[in-house]
């Protein structure tokens, strides 16, 4: 819940840093208040619009909610589903947010679904286990590379300033890779798992560099350009 009007300078200098370069593939999802708008400003750059969240019906009598397919509409390509933040302050469930990822594949949306465990889960050691669960919950049937991206986003590392030991997310990632695999064969191979947790410009080329990490899912740290773009250029 941050970015007003203003702050699409900050959008626009992250788009002219990206340019028209493919690789690492850069999506920013504002506010829906802004979406139309930052989709003017990446215009024909490589920097792809997001949602934060969908409802999982198309239309009806949900007030205050959005669609997948009003997202598509005002031309975001992707969104994100199932933030610790949206488990924990609107007490959504891996059906819900299963059912919200489906939403976003029916309306063309890539579906960047979220999992991780709470400081109390990791300290009774049971991370690993809850991390499975909610792939098994979360994610639909269907997954492909194409329309899904999971990011391992540990709870108590989000916002905090922790960010969890290269071990531990090389092991939560293997995890994952995993669970992907055997569920959904060589397409749970190639599916990008991201990690989100308190990314800096300074723990960024660490966190990449793990063979198990295919990119970020960035909070704080994206809302500036130069914190964003120093990012962006330790995944290159």
């Amino acid at each position: 819940m941050n970015g007003l009007g203003g702050d699409l300078a900050e959008l626009k200098a992250v788009v002219a840093g990206v340019g028209g370069k493919t690789a690492p593939t850069v999506g920013i999802c504002p506010p829906a208040t802004l979406i139309t708008r930052a989709v003017a400003v990446a215009g024909s750059s490589a920097v792809l619009i997001g949602g934060q969240d969908c409802h999982p019906k198309q239309s009806g009598a949900h007030t205050g909610d959005i669609s997948a397919e009003m997202l598509a509409d005002a031309g975001a390509k992707l969104v994100i589903v199932g933030h610790s933040e949206r488990r924990a302050d609107h007490g959504e469930t891996d059906a819900l947010v299963r059912a919200k990822a489906e939403a976003a594949w029916r309306a063309g949306l890539k579906a960047v679904l979220c999992v991780g465990e709470t400081p109390a889960e990791r300290e009774g050691g049971r991370a690993l286990a809850v991390i499975a669960t909610q792939i098994a919950g979360s994610v639909p049937d269907g997954a492909t590379p194409g329309n899904l991206a999971v990011a391992y986003e540990p709870v108590w590392a989000i916002g905090t300033g922790l960010v969890a030991k290269t071990d531990d997310i090389a092991e939560a990632h293997a995890h994952i890779r995993a669970a992907l695999s055997k569920r959904f064969g060589a397409a749970g191979g190639e599916i990008a798992i991201l990690y989100g947790g308190s990314v800096k410009s300074d723990n960024a080329v660490a966190i990449l560099a793990l063979d198990a990490v295919d990119g970020a899912l960035v909070g704080g740290a994206s809302l500036k350009a130069a914190d964003f773009l120093a990012i962006i250029a330790a995944a290159r």
